[in-house]
């Protein structure tokens, strides 16, 4: 039976430690802030809830599968609700489109939208399915220190090519559709992971097909509901979870890990560490390593993102849980993200839980949880860039100041403070470039007994992400012998 630390209390050192302590190891989460659960965070304010990090569930079941390994089911845990519409898109033309969680429905919506467009879709939903068919047994079924791993777990050298790497994402949508606010649409998945449609690779084409394929999911009682019950799988598995205890470094042999050090001077003798920070922050503060620091800075931060949370009084027509309104010029937006500048229109996106559960607003009220993609840089975002966001979403229909109760905001500074992201980067790395997945920091850190899980080291960032990543450093950790 191992000693298991793990720095860092977000879902993917969660998941770890469930694993881990699921097979007899002795597991210890170690986590700065006063509650558990990373980014997957919540605010509470005169009777508004809001998810105030992740806002949607996707692939449940590497959650289930997660929690069976402890002898636990999702369903028994979470009651989740499966959204349709999934999510409504607007236009600066006045133009909206659903896409709901029928495929037909969808198809049927594409076509009303824009003629011919309903079979297009479907051809570019069928292209995201072969992508996700191969990456699931291929990218996500192991480490990634390097192109090899990718190559021995492929069945032929055509699966290389239909996993889409050598392209961009916003070009392969122009070769399925002719309609400009269609690429637009398709480019949006970029931003999952904190990138853009004109760097980032056709390979996340398989996202809009996961969420068509499996569903966009909600929590009732908000996404808290799911950290809660990480945690009480992870405590009735024996993990000890420690909150306000912050780690000040890891000290090591030349070869292994040997204990923990924490910020009052007081020392955990461990034999495996799993860091659930962000690898900038692992090598440049926790266990200083030159060379592992400058490989992790090779990786392209994600963006990072302005948060307006607003309290709203009365009730919104025709407004879905899940919402975008999209900029007039998506080119232009991610070119000032490039140059390290917000945008001067921005993409909005706004979850308005209430619409679904209405316990998350106090009677005839919403809570909007406005998020903008904003460089990772916090200086270079003014403090007054709140109001262009609210403005925006003003000039398309919605003065939500005129029926505030309250507006609060979450900068990138307040982002990379409460969770050590450099930059205020969300997602932690981005997939830009077509060699963004061989540069991640891999799971395996430069000591035995030290190993990576969370957002910026493999396979990315994204609530299912860093679960998977906690399965595959479980299995490098039997697979070690540790």
């Amino acid at each position: 039976m191992a000693r298991v630390a793990v720095i860092g209390g977000g879902v993917g050192g969660l998941a770890a430690a469930i694993r881990l302590a699921a097979i007899g190891h002795r597991v210890t989460v170690l986590e700065r802030n006063e509650v558990v659960g990373g980014k997957l965070a919540v605010r509470e304010r005169d009777g508004f809830r809001f998810d105030t990090g992740p806002s949607l569930v996707t692939l449940p079941g590497v959650f289930d599968e997660c929690f069976a390994t402890a002898g636990a089911r999702l369903a028994d845990e979470v009651d989740l609700v499966r959204l349709d519409p999934q999510c409504r898109y607007r236009w600066s033309d006045g133009s909206t489109l659903d896409v709901h969680d029928s495929a037909d429905e969808t198809a049927a919506a594409m076509e009303r939208f824009s003629p011919g467009s309903g079979q297009s879709w479907r051809s570019f939903d069928a292209r995201g399915r072969q992508i996700w068919d191969i990456a699931e047994r291929t990218f996500f079924a192991g480490p990634m220190s390097g192109g090899l791993d990718l190559v021995r777990r492929m069945r032929s050298p055509k699966d290389l090519l239909d996993i889409d790497p050598l392209t961009t994402l916003s070009k392969r949508a122009a070769r399925y559709f002719t309609d400009p606010r269609l690429q637009q649409w398709a480019g949006r998945y970029a931003t999952y992971s904190g990138s853009s449609p004109f760097a980032a690779p056709a390979t996340l084409a398989c996202i809009p097909h996961i969420e068509a394929r499996y569903g966009a999911w909600y929590p009732k009682g908000g996404l808290g509901e799911l950290r809660d019950a990480f945690v009480r799988v992870a405590e009735r598995s024996g993990v000890e979870i420690r909150t306000s205890v912050d780690v000040a470094g890891i000290e090591s042999d030349v070869d292994r890990v040997r204990s923990v050090r924490l910020d009052d001077g007081t020392r955990l003798a461990v034999d495996i560490v799993i860091a659930n920070t962000d690898a900038e922050h692992l090598y440049a503060d926790l266990l200083a390593d030159a060379k592992a620091l400058s490989r992790v800075r090779r990786a392209r931060r994600s963006t990072s993102g302005l948060v307006v949370l607003v309290g709203v009084r009365g009730r919104t027509i025709d407004l879905a849980h899940h919402n975008i309104w999209f900029s007039s010029d998506y080119r232009r937006e991610f070119d000032q993200f490039a140059a390290a500048q917000p945008a001067d229109e921005p993409t909005v996106y706004a979850c308005v839980s209430s619409v679904t559960d209405p316990s998350q607003a106090p009677p005839d009220h919403e809570n909007w949880f406005v998020l903008v993609n904003v460089p990772s840089e916090p200086t270079n975002v003014p403090p007054h860039y709140a109001e262009v966001v609210l403005d925006t979403l003003a000039r398309r229909g919605h003065d939500l100041r005129s029926r505030a109760e309250f507006v609060e905001v979450i900068t990138p500074h307040d982002i990379a403070s409460r969770y050590r992201s450099p930059g205020g980067a969300i997602y932690g790395t981005s997939s830009d470039g077509k060699r963004a997945a061989f540069v991640r920091p891999a799971n395996r850190g430069p000591r035995r007994g030290l190993y990576l899980v969370g957002g910026s080291s493999h396979p990315g960032g994204g609530l299912p992400l860093v679960t998977m990543s906690a399965r595959i450093v479980a299995e490098m950790i039997r697979d070690d012998g540790l």
